[in-house]
C-alpha cells in the first residue's frame, strides 16, 4: 500500500516555504489570473522559474491553479500563460474547464493536467471523461464519501482504467455542490466560478417559515460548514487508494500551513496514538469547527452546527466568574 501524496496550498512564498519545511510532498499555487483565489496574494510568471526551481531543488513538486471558468475573449492571455507554465517547469496545471484541458493538449502533447475538483467528479463515468479530456489526474469533489470512492476504484479497475484520484483531506467546505455556488455573483456580482467569492454563507440568516421567523437560538449561520478535518478517517483514506490528500488553505496565513502540514505529514508517517492532541494542535491552527465533512456520508446536522461562521478557538472551559477586569474560568484545556 503506497502512501499517498501530501499536496499543500501556497498562497505566497512564506506558505510555500511553510509546507516544505513541514513535509509537503507539492505544493499548488496560482498566478495573478485564472485562479480560484484571486484575493490571495499569488505568483506571478516572473515568479514561476525562481520557484519552481526552489521546489526541485527540494524535491518537492509545484501545481499550477488554472481552475475558473475562461471566456472566449480571454483565450489569447491564457494561452500565454499556458505557454509561460509549461516553459517554467510547471509539474502539472489543476484545470477546471475542459476547454483548458484541450487547449493545453493543443500547445504540448504531454504536460500534465489535473481535473480540478470544480470539474465536480464524482464517479467513474466521470472519471473516464477526464481521461478521455488528458487529465493524469482526478480531483474528486468533496463531496464524495470514502464508500463513494473505493466503489469509484472498484468501477475504474473493472473497465481497466488507470487515473490516480486525488482528495481533499482538511480545510474549508462550500455550501455549494464543489464550490460551483451562484450566491456571491447573485448578491453582489463577484462570481464564486472566477475566484471572487465574497463568502455569503459565512453570514449570519433568519429562518423564515410562513411569514414567521423562527427561533433557532443561538443558530444563525445556517448555510455555514465546518471545516473537513478528515485527521480521523484517515486510515481508510489510505487503503481506499488514493493518490494525492490535499490540504485546503491558499488563504490562510504561513502559520496555518505549516501546522496542518505537519499534522498530516505525521499522521502518514506514522500511526498518531493521540488523535485528540493532533486535533487541538489543528483547531489552534483554523477552525470553524472540524468534522469528516462528508467522508462517512451525508448529515447535513452535524456538518453545519450554525453557531459560529468565523474562526473560533478551541473549548477551554466554563465561565464561572465575571468580574469589571477579569474573567475566572474553569479550565478544561490548557491555556
Amino acid at each position: 500500500m503506497n502512501t499517498p501524496e501530501l499536496l499543500a496550498p501556497a498562497g505566497n512564498w512564506d506558505c510555500a516555504k511553510a509546507a516544505i519545511e513541514n513535509g509537503a510532498d507539492a505544493i499548488y499555487f496560482g498566478l495573478d489570473r485564472f485562479n480560484a483565489r484571486m484575493r490571495a496574494e499569488n505568483f506571478t510568471e516572473s515568479d514561476l522559474p525562481e520557484l519552481m526551481e526552489f521546489l526541485h531543488w527540494r524535491g518537492v513538486k509545484g501545481y499550477v491553479t488554472l481552475n475558473t471558468l475562461i471566456f472566449q475573449n480571454e483565450l489569447p492571455e491564457v494561452e500565454q500563460y499556458l505557454r509561460s507554465i509549461i516553459a517554467s517547469g510547471v509539474d502539472a496545471a489543476i484545470v477546471q474547464d475542459i476547454g483548458i484541458c484541450r487547449l493545453i493538449r493543443h500547445l504540448s502533447p504531454d504536460f500534465p493536467i489535473h481535473g480540478s475538483t470544480q470539474m465536480t467528479m464524482t464517479s467513474a463515468a466521470g472519471v473516464e471523461f477526464a481521461k478521455l479530456l488528458g487529465c493524469q489526474l482526478v480531483v474528486l469533489a468533496r463531496e464524495c464519501s470514502i464508500k463513494e470512492i473505493n466503489k469509484i476504484q472498484k468501477q475504474l479497475n473493472d473497465r481497466n482504467i488507470t487515473l490516480p484520484l486525488e482528495v481533499f483531506v482538511h480545510g474549508a467546505l462550500c455550501v455549494a455542490y464543489s464550490g460551483q455556488c451562484l450566491t456571491s455573483e447573485a448578491l453582489g456580482g463577484r462570481s464564486a466560478n472566477r475566484g471572487e467569492c465574497a463568502q455569503a454563507c459565512r453570514m449570519p440568516y433568519e429562518l423564515i417559515s410562513d411569514g414567521e421567523t423562527v427561533d433557532l437560538g443561538d443558530r444563525r449561520y445556517l448555510l455555514s460548514p465546518q471545516d473537513l478535518a478528515g485527521l480521523e478517517v484517515l486510515p481508510e483514506l489510505v487503503r481506499s487508494g488514493v493518490s494525492c490528500l490535499k490540504i485546503e488553505g491558499r488563504l490562510k496565513a504561513p502559520e496555518y500551513v505549516a501546522n496542518v502540514t505537519r499534522v498530516y505529514r505525521n499522521a502518514l508517517d506514522r500511526a498518531i496514538t493521540d488523535v485528540n492532541a493532533e486535533r487541538y494542535n489543528l483547531e489552534m491552527a483554523f477552525s470553524r469547527g472540524l468534522y469528516t465533512g462528508w467522508f462517512e456520508g451525508i448529515n447535513n446536522q452535524e456538518l453545519v452546527h450554525a453557531r459560529f461562521g468565523k474562526k473560533r478557538g478551541v473549548y477551554l472551559g466554563e465561565v464561572i466568574d465575571i468580574r469589571r477586569e477579569q474573567i475566572t474560568i474553569a479550565s478544561k484545556e490548557p491555556v
